[in-house]
């Protein structure tokens, strides 16, 4: 009803052989939802091939059924010809059949790590202060030994420092330096929550030993 019929595809070579492309159409469609519903419910699909297969397969399953329902009201009510419609509808169906079939088939052979986010971390799950921020070489302890004091992680929500005063600053640099004798201004200051020159003055005037002179009576100058 909407042209496709009986061909001739090799005309000159062999005549006689005929070809009925009404039934490849219908075949087509419902071959490729079959396909696209496989994909969608066999055990280790990929995520982004999975949600192509699920919606390409009740779509294609829902224009099988359309197909079917148009031709059966249109030879029920005595029709030769399709209208303008089907006939457009008809002709693109082998178009997007092949177009959907090639995109299921690359996204089912692409490689996992293109199509599924991998884990942050494999294994145990890591401690909050490593979380929110990278762990340096040779203070991961120092970071642990903290947080087993019951002291609340720095940093933890959204990046944002939690106001302090000068003396809690003082309190954790102190903390820090004892647990720590070598750390490094940089580190300082990232677990105190501010900047690495901040961190390092803070450091400097902690680790330097206050100097007094006395006068020779012995009182402190």
């Amino acid at each position: 009803m909407a042209g496709f019929g009986v061909v001739h595809p090799l005309p000159g070579i062999l005549s006689g052989f005929r070809l009925n492309t009404a039934i490849t159409l219908p075949v087509g469609v419902e071959t490729y939802g079959a396909y696209a519903l496989g994909a969608w419910l066999a055990p280790g699909t990929p995520q982004t091939a999975r949600m192509f297969a699920r919606r390409s397969a009740l779509g294609a399953l829902a224009l099988g059924m359309a197909g079917q329902v148009i031709f059966h009201l249109l030879a029920a009510a005595g029709a030769a010809r399709a209208p303008w419609p089907v006939v457009v509808l008809v002709s693109c169906m082998p178009v997007v059949t092949l177009g959907f079939g090639a995109a299921l088939t690359h996204l089912l052979r692409a490689p996992v790590a293109d199509v599924v986010t991998l884990p942050a971390a494999v294994g145990e799950p890591a401690p909050v202060a490593v979380a929110v921020a990278p762990a340096s070489t040779g203070h991961a302890a120092t970071g642990s030994r903290k947080e087993s004091r019951g002291r609340p992680a720095r940093n933890a929500v959204a990046g944002r420092p939690r106001k302090r005063s000068a003396a809690d600053l003082e309190a954790d640099a102190l903390s820090a330096l004892a647990d720590d004798p070598q750390i490094s201004g940089a580190e300082l200051g990232r677990q105190l929550g501010v900047s690495p020159r901040t961190g390092q003055r803070i450091r400097d005037r902690l680790a330097t030993p206050a100097t007094t002179t006395t006068s020779p009576e012995g009182i402190p100058a």
